[in-house]
């Protein structure tokens, strides 16, 4: 590696994801697409401003609705504000977060060098980092224009340098709890005082901690299958809510065994449907609604790997998995996406995946899935509005400049085939266009059309201008 440092090292508290299995409580969430259970008690200690929901996270009518949209459209999905959301901090703010053509789009781990490097990052659509090694030039990657997210003040960073990244699933291998934390890391020793007690809220406050309040950055963490399958939802809930401004879980379930079987434990998931592109959305869904618990939003971003992660996994990716998984993350309103860059696994390991030899099958469909996402970003970043199209769907809609756009695939427990899709009421359009694919569809005048989905993690953009 360039770096001349192994990313897999662990770095003052930042480590390779880790694929674990453990014991904890029964897992819940209100969501339908993984038929789980309403979330606990909200957690105490929410840094994050409020948005518009309402109690329990549920949808409520706008306060102003948009000039051409019918009342059938009323109710919008909660968000927490997209672009205007980063106005409250000055980093991101001064790197053009609050653009509505920005989304952030971050890949893990990295080390940047040479402009070698940054150029085959930014072919590949990445525009931030989400944690740098040591040796990386920070000069670099501010010329270029690109954002970062450390868990260090790395030697020469300054405006590039948009937020700090607390820890790593820190749910995981720490646990939810108060007990005292040794300072230690998984391998390193003993990690809570006592052993058998959880430190998860002492470690994220400590690493909090280290970072001067109201320096106008971003505090961000990652979380892993602790908040998605093992912590009780109060604990959960607290993970989510205490210490961060932007939020991630990674669940590798295109390529991780260990994800399938405490899938199928934790969240009853038949195997048959564990290694499929709705369960990306379901992660993400799982956070918004733990999120949504203190009445306050935070950007959730999805998190999705490009290669194969782990050592004791199976597979790789595949191209048009990761683009499915990156467009149900999206769907299910993933206010960015991160790539989990590394092959600790497989025949060919590596820690730039997108740039090197073992990333040749998968880069192109990353570029371009990230090509897509920087045309579409003014689109992402409006407050998508709810709507039933129709069953076994799952679908987004959203209102940019007098069109509608609607992105969708199949729904987790449906079958790939053909779809018809019902506009809402008081939208009239003559044909629909698929964007990206070089055609259109007709619509009857009860206001439908049809599309068909080869496959479970196939999609389509859609774009109807009412005539």
């Amino acid at each position: 590696m360039r770096s001349g440092k192994p990313v897999r090292e662990r770095r003052r508290g930042v480590r390779r994801p880790l694929l674990v299995l453990a014991a904890a409580g029964a897992v819940s969430a209100a969501m339908a697409v993984l038929g789980l259970h309403s979330v606990g008690a909200p957690a105490d200690q929410a840094r994050r401003p409020a948005a518009e929901i309402s109690p329990g996270g549920a949808p409520r009518a706008a306060g102003r609705q948009e000039a051409g949209v019918p009342a059938s459209l009323a109710v919008r999905v909660p968000w927490e504000g997209g672009p205007a959301y980063y106005r409250r901090f000055a980093a991101p703010t001064a790197a053009g977060w609050t653009s509505p053509s920005f989304f952030p789009v971050g890949v893990w781990f990295e080390s940047v060098i040479t402009q070698a490097d940054v150029d085959k990052d930014r072919a590949a659509g990445i525009n931030t980092y989400v944690e740098l090694t040591e040796t990386t030039d920070m000069a670099l990657v501010r010329r270029n224009g690109m954002s970062a997210l450390t868990n260090l003040r790395l030697p020469g960073h300054g405006k590039e340098t948009v937020g700090w990244l607390l820890d790593d699933e820190v749910d995981m291998w720490a646990k939810a709890g108060d007990a005292e934390w040794t300072g230690n890391h998984p391998g390193e020793g003993p990690l809570c005082v006592p052993e058998s007690s959880g430190c998860g809220f002492t470690v994220l406050r400590r690493q909090r901690d280290r970072f001067p309040e109201g320096d106008g950055r971003l505090r961000y963490a990652n979380y892993g299958k602790g908040v998605m399958m093992w912590e009780k939802d109060a604990d959960a809930a607290a993970f989510v809510n205490r210490f961060t401004d932007v939020v991630s879980t990674d669940v590798y379930w295109y390529t991780s065994d260990s994800a399938c079987l405490d899938g199928q434990n934790f969240l009853n998931i038949p195997a048959a449907r564990c290694r499929r592109a709705a369960n990306y959305g379901a992660v993400v869904d799982r956070q918004r609604e733990l999120d949504a618990l203190d009445g306050r939003l935070q950007p959730i971003y999805g998190f999705v790997e490009v290669g194969w992660p782990a050592e004791n996994d199976t597979r790789a990716i595949q191209p048009y998995q990761v683009t499915g998984a990156v467009m149900s993350s999206l769907i299910h309103e993933a206010r960015g996406i991160v790539y989990f860059n590394h092959n600790f696994g497989g025949p060919c390991h590596s820690q730039h995946v997108l740039r090197e030899k073992c990333g040749e099958k998968v880069r192109p469909a990353v570029a371009e899935i990230n090509r897509r996402i920087r045309a579409l970003a003014p689109v992402l970043n409006t407050q998508s509005y709810v709507h039933r199209f129709g069953p076994g769907l799952d679908t987004m809609l959203k209102y940019h400049r007098g069109s509608y756009y609607v992105f969708a695939m199949v729904g987790r427990d449906a079958s790939p085939g053909r779809r018809t899709f019902t506009l809402p009421r008081g939208v009239r359009a003559g044909r629909v266009e698929v964007l990206f694919e070089n055609r259109t569809l007709p619509v009857d005048s009860r206001g439908r059309f049809t599309d068909s989905f080869a496959a479970e993690y196939s999609y389509h953009v859609y774009r109807i201008t009412p005539s």
